[in-house]
């Protein structure tokens, strides 16, 4: 029998103990792939817009406290919710009188001024809904509601939720649609489906989990009716996700100098601009309390107020 070497000494022909509390190295190897960049389009975009609001919600932990809740998230919430409701029901029971059902159900309440202007907000959200179902073909069933879908690139670990992605023919067969419902700002066109990365991100990885071409996207503006849309090429695709690489590197470049000791400040610097007034974390941004702020209804004003024309 082999006996038990005495403490702190090898066994012959093994190695050292290591103490209690040691870790284990991480062994290095040259060439070895850089991590992938895990990432939604809400992140990526919070980079675009601001590093400094990326940082407060992806780097700092414990996160700064964010303001109060936005009338304009709780409407487009309320009717994204509605919609995908809608879905879910039997072909037969999609109905326009099941809309006011479905509607308050999913309805937010938070960020209203007021009950009458939150009132107010619902019937003519519920006014939409019924515009836009009087459109729709209740037999027809989309390839995913709020669906998942997901893809990785040579950096990126991609994942987002799509409101909704049809089928419809196409020259060679059934092809998908990307389809993305829009309660606020009015005045969508082609440029603004032919620039949303979220959309061209959507189609490339829809096009890689289903097998099947996703060239089309489509902005659905409810309060006006109004579709927006932009046909996409193999090569407007891979531009659009050669941008989002580029971001993510960004990205991990300034997490790496933060980690290396940098100032975070430096790291994720602010980008003042209009969007300060509806940041959520204008409160703790010194160039974002710098700038007025905005109420938390003020978006939804221009449904009492004909004149108010903000986002």
């Amino acid at each position: 029998m082999r006996r038990a070497s005495p403490a702190g000494r090898p066994a012959a022909g093994g190695r050292p103990p290591r103490p209690r509390d040691a870790q284990p190295e991480q062994l290095g190897f040259e060439g070895m792939p850089e991590r992938l960049f895990v990432c939604t389009p809400s992140r990526l975009g919070a980079y675009a817009d601001c590093p400094r609001r990326y940082r407060y919600s992806y780097v700092d932990r414990p996160a700064p406290p964010k303001g109060p809740p936005w009338a304009h998230n709780s409407l487009g919430a309320s009717v994204h919710t509605a919609l995908k409701n809608w879905y879910a029901l039997p072909a037969d029971r999609r109905r326009p009188e099941v809309l006011p059902t479905l509607l308050k159900g999913t309805w937010v309440r938070e960020g209203y001024r007021d009950d009458e202007q939150e009132r107010d907000a619902y019937r003519r959200a519920l006014g939409w809904l019924e515009a836009y179902v009087g459109g729709l073909d209740p037999a027809d069933e989309p390839v995913g509601v709020e669906r998942v879908v997901a893809v990785k690139t040579g950096v990126l670990a991609f994942n987002g939720r799509a409101d909704r992605i049809d089928s419809r023919p196409g020259p060679s067969g059934p092809e998908l649609v990307i389809v993305d419902y829009k309660t606020g700002r009015a005045g969508l066109d082609g440029d603004d489906a032919r620039g949303s990365q979220a959309l061209a991100l959507y189609a490339y990885a829809a096009e890689r989990v289903f097998r099947r071409p996703c060239r089309r996207v489509e902005l659905h503006h409810l309060p006006s009716g109004t579709v927006a849309a932009h046909e996409h090429s193999v090569d407007s695709l891979a531009r659009q996700v050669t941008r989002a690489e580029e971001t993510a590197r960004d990205i991990m470049a300034a997490e790496r100098s933060v980690t290396d000791g940098a100032d975070p400040d430096d790291a994720f610097p602010t980008a003042p601009g209009p969007r300060c007034a509806w940041c959520d974390y204008r409160r703790s941004c010194p160039a974002g309390a710098a700038a007025p702020g905005k109420e938390p209804w003020a978006a939804v004003e221009r449904f009492t107020a004909p004149a108010a024309d903000e986002d």
